[in-house]
This record gives C-alpha cells, sequence and structure tokens, in this order.
C-alpha cells in the first residue's frame, strides 16, 4: 500500500491543522507478563473440571482454534507534527503486508 510521506492532519495542542511526518513504529508482540494473560491463564488452571465456567473453561486456545502466523500484520502508523515534534496515533490500524511510503 502507498502512503504520503506528509500529511496535512489537526494538532490538538496548537487547534490547528499542520503538516505531519508519518513515522511507523515497530509493533512489539504481546507479552505473557501483562496482568490480563496472567489472570487468564489462572482462571484456567483454577476452573479445571468444575462444570462449565463459560470462557474459563476452555483449553488453552492452541488446542481448539487455528493458530499461527498471518500473512499480514498490522500497521502501527503515527503521525508527528513537524512543528511541536508531537506524535499523534491512528485509531483505525489496518492490515497490509507491505506499506510505502511516497
Amino acid at each position: 500500500m502507498k502512503m504520503p510521506k506528509v500529511v496535512n492532519r489537526y494538532n490538538p495542542k496548537l487547534r490547528k491543522h499542520t503538516p505531519h511526518k508519518i513515522v511507523i513504529v515497530k509493533r512489539k508482540s504481546p507479552s505473557s507478563l501483562s496482568y490480563g494473560s496472567k489472570n487468564r491463564a489462572r482462571r484456567r488452571g483454577v476452573a479445571r473440571g468444575m462444570g462449565n465456567r463459560g470462557r474459563y473453561s476452555k483449553p488453552a486456545v492452541t488446542k481448539f482454534k487455528m493458530t499461527g502466523k498471518k500473512a499480514t500484520k498490522k500497521v502501527d502508523m503515527r503521525y508527528e507534527c513537524t512543528e511541536t515534534k508531537k506524535q499523534h496515533v491512528r485509531n483505525n490500524t489496518f492490515r497490509a503486508k507491505k506499506l510505502e511510503l511516497i
């Protein structure tokens, strides 16, 4: 996918539209030590053999779902204001095999 290097976007700090440079950030892999991950793992262990506990009764995702890498990755794009150097994150991220800035 091709996108322009500089886009005119609204800067809330300056309260006006300014040219923003597109910055592509490398996404880090999700952490297995985050609060939610630990909580899910704990509940999965606790809910064994106690009837139906909804989503906590399910086995690990790898056991019942198709897992593996997807063909495309979600692009983590940020817009950096050329005046204030502040970065604004794009809300609706999208999937693309390759992002080319022209």
